[in-house]
């Protein structure tokens, strides 16, 4: 099952680009949001690694310690295909002396210590710095387009690579919702993506209709940068105001039991049938996604961009509202 394209909300690309096309064209900085207590049974590790697996150094640090590689904790993985810092936490019960690891293409930068393993999605946000790189010079409109990208953020769309490459996890959803039997590591990519695609596809409407970005009568209210929302069943001007300026966004439904199956298209219905078979829950993502410390350098055969994103966000959001993108990595 291809993926669509979906809508864009600032207007058409204005250039072609293929990122990744060197290593450190794509840096991604992981940003923890608490603070480590200094004690406990946990080695809090900020680590540097280049072309990368977030899992197998996850494993080679285990080794290291001694220890499960169940129990080495990472709040999420990062691209293997770039130079990336984060964090990882290993139990210290053997004591390691992390001075003395040496890992090919990973470098500790900060060892702290706490007292919980650190959990999937306990990170605050992301900090990039991408190239892009391609021929600017005919590309009219960048500064226009980069500052409107700034004051009115991006659809919050799921990146591709939720859905696997070209497209292939949505063949798993499609055996998982016609009744096969999947390990559970696959089974969870299978409702991860199906939920993915329904919000993508929900929130092309708001695209379409030019509401992304606007609260309506009725909508569900995301506070921005907190899994906090509320109904505005009236919006007031308060409520306008603190849209404009970011402060709250319009929500979509991650679909799950109770979600009205009308709204989903026919094609796809079967899916919803099965995740409430599979007992999920409904929830709520921003329609919007605001990008923070924004920045940008510009030449004639690249352009430089410096911002943050949430836990959960994808810079391919950002970055396909300027551009048609291809990925060297495949």
């Amino acid at each position: 099952m291809p993926l669509p394209e979906w809508s864009r909300a600032h207007g058409p690309p204005l250039f072609s680009t293929i990122i990744r096309q060197q290593v450190d064209d794509f840096f991604v900085d992981e940003l923890l949001g608490f603070d480590c207590s200094g004690d406990g049974e946990h080695d809090y590790l900020r680590i540097e690694k280049t072309s990368t697996n977030t899992d197998w150094l996850a494993r080679q640090l285990a080794a290291f310690a001694r220890v499960p590689a169940r129990d080495v904790g990472y709040s999420g993985l990062k691209d293997r295909h770039a130079v990336t810092r984060q964090w990882f936490s290993v139990p210290r019960w053997n004591t390691p002396d992390w001075s003395k690891l040496e890992i090919e293409d990973a470098r500790v930068l900060e060892e702290q210590r706490h007292q919980r393993k650190l959990r999937r999605g306990s990170h605050r946000s992301n900090r990039f710095r991408i190239v892009m790189r391609g021929d600017l010079a005919e590309a009219a409109g960048i500064d226009a387009r980069l500052d409107a990208i700034a004051k009115e953020g991006v659809p919050n769309y799921f990146g591709e690579q939720r859905f696997g490459r070209g497209g292939s996890n949505l063949a798993l959803v499609e055996q998982w919702a016609g009744g096969q039997r999947l390990p559970r590591h696959k089974r969870s990519i299978a409702i991860s993506s199906a939920r993915s695609y329904l919000f993508n596809r929900s929130l092309e409407q708001r695209v379409k209709q030019q509401t992304w970005n606007r609260i309506l009568p009725g909508d569900v209210v995301n506070l921005d940068g907190s899994g906090s929302v509320f109904t505005a069943d009236d919006v007031d001007a308060d409520l306008e105001r603190r849209c404009r300026e970011l402060d709250v966004h319009p929500a979509g439904l991650l679909w799950g039991e109770g979600a009205d199956v009308t709204a989903v298209d026919e094609a796809q219905r079967h899916w919803c049938a099965a995740l409430t078979n599979a007992r999920v829950q409904a929830a709520h993502r921003s329609l919007r996604l605001s990008v923070q410390d924004f920045s940008w350098d510009s030449a004639a055969e690249s352009l430089t961009l410096h911002f943050s994103l949430r836990r959960g966000s994808f810079a391919t959001a950002v970055l396909r509202e300027l551009a048609t993108i291809s990925d060297a990595q495949g």
